[in-house]
């Protein structure tokens, strides 16, 4: 049961919010089985000043439609089952709120 945390910037309305989600969550079940009715997912948003990212950490700029996904779930995917969650997640935020693959964040951690 993986938990999904997907933080941002406050302003974007409720549809751009829940598009996330659901991008998110398809990528889950698409590329590492996670099943349809497994959704947990908590969407915050921010203020700037309690947002703080480094806008060129790493060569990447970043922009302030950043968007930071943490999943927390059971471990033992493999380093390959990983990595095409990390693509896919960012082709659906793309496909979805046109959101650049520079301002998608993932950590996964797990348990």
């Amino acid at each position: 049961m993986p938990l999904v945390r997907i933080s941002l910037l406050k302003g974007k309305p409720a549809a751009y919010r829940r598009k996330i989600g659901d991008a998110i969550h398809r990528a889950l079940v698409e590329t590492i089985d996670v099943p349809a009715k497994d959704r947990f997912q908590v969407i915050t948003e921010h203020d700037p000043e309690d947002f703080v990212f480094d806008r060129e950490y790493l060569g990447i700029a970043r922009s302030r439609d950043l968007v930071i996904i943490q999943i927390t779930l059971s471990a033992g995917r493999s380093l390959y089952l990983k990595r095409a969650l990390y693509r896919t997640i960012a082709a659906r935020l793309a496909a979805a709120v046109q959101l650049r693959p520079e301002d998608v964040w993932i950590n996964l951690v797990e348990t």
